[in-house]
């Protein structure tokens, strides 16, 4: 095995941080408006409560196994036979999904801020950017992230402060109008982006953190403070656009810092937004492919991941061409598809190990 890399609590509570915002900042408001309407801020509110359940879930089968990542977990608590296959489908799931972190990033610089330049150029060199980090290691990804931390904040006060006068309370009127079920499945979906994916994280954490007890304190501030980001910018969309317009737009944050205008001077610096998501989409598209990696070392039992980077980067390249043929089939597969696949490989799949554990008594 390559040599165990340690980062501490303060830079995992960063990278879960940033990790649970993800795509989450421009993709999020859009659906979430289409569903809750004027109540989205409402529903992601709730939504951020709940995830801390799920949190819960995901330390205590991480605590339970303290010395394993996810990946030998599995095997460990389903044994060799029915173990190597789950992780391997889990393995798949993290791969597909680093895939789909490329193509959004393409697919929304494209759209958005250079239509002329094909799709590939923005996979092609953001994904150098993800291969250069697994290749230098998670201790550097660390650091960089430790880096954009301050980056992220100061870009996200400036667009708070300077999209304040736009707001229009009568916009969120009237409030707590969604019928239940419906605020109901806004909450899950809300929920299914934002929460479900840290189960990745039990990949690092606590494996590879130097002091468990802080680093579990650490993933429940960094889910709350991506929370309350998150819910910053679903309310301003709301309060600003209004829940028609939020949920009529592909990104409808980037719309909402179009609108930032200071003395008619300073103008069209929507840039802001697209680089707080880069940063947040960076740290997501890592973990997702650290994760492909390392579960591939651990369950072939392969000295070094590395080898496996070269590979493993030109298939993402192809996952990334091939994993949604165009816009409409990304939005059909976020809003149909998503929420029970994830939850899948999520939450049954953690309460599954849990109650196999149990029985086995492993814990």
């Amino acid at each position: 095995m390559s040599s165990k890399q340690m980062i501490s609590t303060r830079q995992f509570t960063i990278i879960t941080f940033l990790y649970s915002i993800g795509t989450s900042i421009l993709i999020i408001p859009a659906y979430l408006a289409k569903l809750a309407k004027q109540d989205a801020w409402i529903a992601a509110i709730v939504g951020v409560l709940l995830s801390f359940l799920l949190i819960m879930l995901f330390v205590k089968l991480a605590n339970t196994f303290p010395k394993y990542t996810l990946i030998e977990i599995i095997e460990k608590v389903l044994g060799k036979w029915l173990g190597k296959p789950v992780a391997i489908l889990f393995i798949l799931f993290a791969f597909l999904n680093s895939g789909e972190m490329l193509y959004y990033i393409g697919n929304f610089t494209q759209i958005e801020i250079m239509p002329e330049t094909p799709n590939f150029a923005f996979v092609l060199l953001f994904a150098f950017i993800i291969i250069l980090a697994n290749y230098l290691g998670l201790e550097t990804f660390a650091r960089s992230a430790e880096l954009l931390f301050p980056v992220f904040l100061l870009l996200f006060l400036f667009f708070i402060i300077f999209i304040t006068p736009d707001i229009k309370f009568e916009n969120m009127q009237p409030m707590l109008d969604t019928p239940p079920r419906t605020f109901i499945a806004s909450v899950l979906y809300f929920m299914s982006i934002f929460a479900f994916p840290s189960i990745m994280l039990l990949m690092i954490y606590p494996y590879t953190v130097n002091r468990n007890n802080s680093a579990q304190k650490g993933f429940y501030l960094g889910i709350l403070l991506g929370g309350i980001v998150l819910i910053f910018i679903i309310t301003l969309c709301i309060l600003v656009l209004g829940d028609m317009n939020t949920a009529s737009q592909n990104y409808p944050t980037y719309i909402l810092a179009q609108r930032i205008s200071i003395g008619n001077f300073f103008q069209r610096i929507e840039v802001i937004i697209a680089f707080m998501w880069i940063i947040t989409i960076y740290t997501r598209a890592f973990i997702y492919f650290y994760v492909t990696l390392i579960g591939l070392q651990q369950i072939f039992h392969i000295k070094d991941e590395k080898p496996l980077i070269l590979p493993f980067s030109i298939l993402l390249l192809g996952v990334s061409q091939i994993v949604h043929p165009n816009s409409t089939h990304s939005y059909l597969y976020n809003t149909n598809i998503w929420l029970p696949y994830s939850a899948v490989f999520s939450i049954i799949l953690s309460i599954f190990l849990l109650f196999i554990a149990k029985i086995r008594r492993l814990n």
